[in-house]
């Protein structure tokens, strides 16, 4: 219930205070009145904000945005992933405590969010990132609106940058036999394990004998292996162990024999324990993991360059052509999915009809099937004009 205090003013007169109480239970004043009514209304007002959830703390609102990220946003993503965080803060430093940092937050309006990302579509960044790294500075000032920090999110109202897919361009049988050509042999595996998997790097960088089954030709997909920058690591080390894929679900892949002698042949051949790595950075050391990054461009684009496929092709595109192979030769898309570790089938389904000649593989697939004849066609049995007899 709201209340009105008094005081006496420097010149004598008296002052009247609209009280009310925060919403952690504080005393706040709406304001110095020279009528108790006035006074009595304003703290009224105020109370009815809290209530409602619409009041906001204007001192706290003065707050620099830096202060804010670094004391209460931050703090609060322990749960997010490793790489998830990382990002984050990359997105910050570069971005948004260089433009923002020194921004009372109850400052900032949706015309300098408008202008922040007016700013880098000038200078290059693209549009998906554009996209993605206004929904992070969303989620600041979410927060911040949730604290009673700002009386509204500047974010809302930004028009952003429309982001243009370009067409899906996936490996076929053919390119990829050249860039297996191209690819230097002790390689050869790991590209081959992509391909027939469909796992994803930091899976194929984290598989160890232990997870094969090769009696039963088959690989559990139920760990991976994280690479963030020191800085950004709780322990300080650039590799950490996921015990658990993306979308939190192990997974189990059947192999072909081929492969499946393969992998037999490469854990003999270097002495492989169940805990070594499949495909470390270097055989003489089992435990040491392959970095994304060296790989790259040591390895992967020497080879697409001596392949002579597109440049911009890359490692992850080997899941993308496995998902459309599948799909092109005939598989259906729950198994595909399964395989992929999707959790929603409509993911599955960008990759339909996404090789080239998929259309034409689909076309004669119903043609065999709608140009089927019989042997002897049925001959209708008569009727009456009444219909059957009884």
């Amino acid at each position: 219930m709201a209340w009105v205090n008094t005081r006496r003013a420097t010149d004598g007169s008296m002052r009247y205070l609209g009280m009310f109480r925060d919403p952690s239970g504080a005393q706040r004043s709406a304001g110095a009145f020279r009528q108790r009514a006035e006074a009595l209304r304003a703290g009224h007002a105020a109370e009815a904000k809290v209530h409602d959830g619409s009041w906001v703390d204007r001192k706290a609102g003065q707050i620099r945005f830096a202060d804010y990220v670094e004391q209460s946003w931050w703090p609060s993503l322990q749960h997010l992933e490793l790489t998830t965080k990382a990002a984050y803060r990359s997105i910050l430093d570069a971005h948004y405590l260089p433009h923002f940092g020194q921004f009372p937050m109850a400052a900032i309006r949706p015309t300098d969010v408008q202008g922040w990302v007016n700013t880098v579509a000038r200078t290059g960044l693209s549009a998906r990132s554009t996209r993605k790294h206004h929904t992070m500075l969303t989620s600041i000032f979410k927060a911040a609106l949730r604290d009673r920090i700002v009386p509204y999110n500047p974010c809302l109202e930004t028009t952003l940058p429309k982001v243009v897919t370009p067409p899906r361009e996936i490996i076929t049988p053919a390119q990829f036999e050249q860039l297996l050509a191209a690819i230097p042999s002790q390689h050869r595996v790991l590209l081959l394990v992509g391909i027939e998997t469909g796992m994803r790097w930091g899976e194929l960088a984290g598989l160890r004998p232990r997870h094969l089954d090769l009696e039963r030709r088959l690989i559990v997909v139920q760990e991976t292996m994280v690479e963030i920058s020191k800085k950004n690591s709780p322990t300080s080390e650039r590799f950490q162990v996921k015990p658990y894929p993306k979308n939190d679900k192990r997974r189990v892949i059947t192999i072909g024999e081929e492969l499946s002698k393969l992998l037999s042949s490469r854990i003999c051949e270097f002495g492989m324990g169940p805990d070594d790595l499949l495909f470390p950075s270097t055989s003489r050391d089992l435990q040491q993991p392959t970095s994304r990054n060296t790989f790259r461009t040591k390895v992967w684009r020497p080879a697409v360059e001596a392949a002579g496929i597109p440049v911009g092709v890359r490692m992850h595109d080997l899941r993308h052509a496995h998902a459309s192979w599948l799909l092109a030769g005939g598989a259906d898309l729950k198994t595909v999915m399964d395989r992929l570790g999707h959790s929603q089938i409509t993911t599955t389904q960008r990759y339909l009809h996404a090789l080239p000649g998929a259309d034409e593989l689909a076309l004669e697939a119903f043609l065999r099937i709608r140009n089927q004849r019989p042997s002897s066609p049925p001959h209708p049995e008569p009727r009456g004009i009444g219909g059957p007899s009884l």
